[in-house]
């Protein structure tokens, strides 16, 4: 069956087999094209309107490609390239904001999800043709023949996190990158499972190490800079907050689930009279992105983080009461002030590859002493922020918020420019 050649500014020609281009005609890999990596990303860098369409397919690529690395006859093994290009197909728009970061809807990947949402339309028909349906189902489930079918583009280093660092960085216009010879690092152990090797003739390959190492450091640069983003952060909360109140009003996932970004955001302002969607979905197309009035960081210290965490990111009505009350003390409108609390972790999992520095010894990464190593992760952790984000048109109130703020959390404005009760412009 003939292939398809795809133009990617990432790397280069892409050649699919003709079974995958079918899977990539169907409405629902299309649909991909709606929806953004980064989501809101592209409000700080204007570039960042790449989307999970070329990721997949860029992922799928990746693997491609490693297959032939491992000795591997990428058309035999069609299922494990087919859950490569359909391994983003359950995203939602704003995916990993409504998800990850505000708790709104169960994670896209999930087994659950996953069997409800692959037999459906176009694109269950053509994997139930090509015999793929329940080999894809089965990879993509966690429930592979082989523990590499699945690693190969879902583990700690996979060709998942090899496209979207890459690509992130290339569409935010930051020159960052690795050597795409770590591709032929990768090995398979005794029980199949994947591993990068950093041992050659008994001796460990320093030029390994500082590969895998740059590549953690590329992914805290991006997290730094991209993925946790202030701006970034509040554009999304501010979504989030309006899908919350669309879901009072009696939406459900099965709304978002055929949408893109820009038909959900239309759907937000256009089929819901709500006061509180209307002020944040318009305040986001006009470019008034709610400011930061108080800030927790990490260094209130690990057990109260796990308080605020347990109180104000899993416990939604805890965090929507809490709001309220803020509000209220300041005599702001709902929906005028957002609290966003990310999730305890932070970690950096890509520290846990499985590395082989010893003849007969695969561990991971993370239990090697390495100074920079250490670093990293230490700098990933600080990356946790607990945020009220506050509409722009209450600036001058700052002050105020941030004193409320305090009495609530009992913890002093971490903010520099709001410290102390006093408000210092930030040149």
């Amino acid at each position: 069956m003939s292939g398809k050649t795809f133009r990617d500014p990432v790397h280069g020609d892409i050649r699919l087999p003709g079974e995958l281009v079918q899977l990539c005609d169907t409405p629902e890999f299309q649909r991909m094209r709606g929806i953004k990596m980064l989501g809101t990303a592209s409000l700080v860098y204007p570039g960042a309107t790449h989307t999970r369409f070329e990721h997949s397919l860029g992922t799928c690529h990746l693997t491609q490609r490693l297959l032939a690395n491992l000795g591997k006859d990428p058309q035999e093994h069609l299922p494990v390239l087919a859950a490569a290009l359909l391994h983003d197909i359950t995203h939602i728009p704003f995916g990993h904001t409504l998800e990850d970061e505000r708790r709104v809807f169960q994670r896209h990947d999930t087994p659950e999800r996953l069997r409800q949402f692959l037999p459906r339309g176009g694109l269950g028909q053509k994997l139930r043709q090509l015999k793929l349906l329940d080999p894809v189902l089965a990879i993509l489930g966690g429930q592979p023949q082989e523990a590499w079918h699945s690693e190969i583009f879902s583990g700690t280093v996979c060709a998942d996190l090899l496209d979207y660092l890459r690509r992130d960085a290339y569409y935010c216009g930051l020159p960052q990158s690795y050597d795409m010879r770590i591709l032929s690092m990768f090995r398979l152990d005794g029980q199949g499972r994947l591993y990068l090797e950093a041992l050659k003739n008994g001796l460990v390959r320093q030029d390994v190490l500082s590969e895998v190492v740059n590549l953690l450091r590329l992914r805290y640069f991006l997290s730094e800079r991209v993925y946790f983003h202030h701006t970034k952060t509040a554009s999304g909360a501010m979504i989030s907050r309006a899908v919350e109140a669309a879901l009072e009003s009696g939406w459900q996932l099965k709304d978002l689930e055929g949408l893109g970004d820009e038909t959900l955001l239309y759907r937000l302002q256009h089929d819901l009279a709500e006061p509180i969607v209307q002020l944040l979905i318009g305040q986001l197309r006009s470019h008034q992105i709610y400011k930061r009035a108080y800030v927790i960081t990490r260094r209130v210290g690990e057990a109260r983080r796990r308080e605020l965490v347990d109180g104000y990111h899993h416990d939604a009505a805890h965090r929507r009461q809490a709001e309220a009350e803020i509000s209220q003390r300041c005599k702001l409108k709902p929906g005028e002030l957002i609290l966003y609390c990310p999730a305890f972790g932070m970690q950096l999992k890509e520290a846990d590859m499985r590395v082989r520095l010893k003849e007969h010894e695969i561990g991971p990464l993370s239990s090697v002493a390495l100074p920079e190593l250490q670093i990293l992760r230490e700098r990933h952790q600080d990356l946790w922020k607990l945020y009220a984000f506050v509409a722009p048109q209450r600036g001058q109130q700052l002050v105020k918020i941030s004193q409320a703020c305090e009495a609530h959390f009992r913890e002093p404005n971490h903010l520099p420019a709001l410290q102390g009760g006093q408000l210092f412009l930030e040149l």
